[in-house]
């Protein structure tokens, strides 16, 4: 890999699904046995949240963002956890995403988003 820390390689990845730098084919990225906690509380597989992407990308919006508050903690060989805040005009969240390095690339195992009240 390049000189970037695991922090600064993440980081680049978030939000996740909201970097089309780094491609529209979002199945690479997310693991087998991917689910995510949405911010309604709701969770959702893999399919759903593909299937999701993909209504997304047929019809896709100018979306306003910002992050900050990112902390990057390692949980095992090659998993780590990355949390982050997440403003967007209509609300603020917290987010957090488990990683896991897939030879050279990284792959989603699993996101939570949690509104800041």
């Amino acid at each position: 890999m390049s000189g970037m820390s695991v922090l600064d390689e993440l980081r680049a990845r978030e939000p996740i699904f909201h970097r089309p730098e780094l491609g529209t084919d979002f199945a690479p990225m997310v693991a087998a046995d991917f689910w995510e906690i949405g911010v309604s509380g709701r969770c959702f597989d893999r399919d759903y949240v593909l299937e999701v992407l993909a209504e997304r990308q047929r019809t896709p919006a100018e979306e306003i963002w910002e992050t900050s508050e990112f902390r990057c903690q390692e949980l095992a060989p090659d998993l780590y956890l990355l949390t982050y805040l997440l403003r967007q005009p209509e609300r603020l969240s917290r987010r957090a995403t488990i990683w896991r390095r897939a030879g050279a690339d990284w792959q989603i195992v699993f996101h939570q988003g949690t509104v800041v009240a």
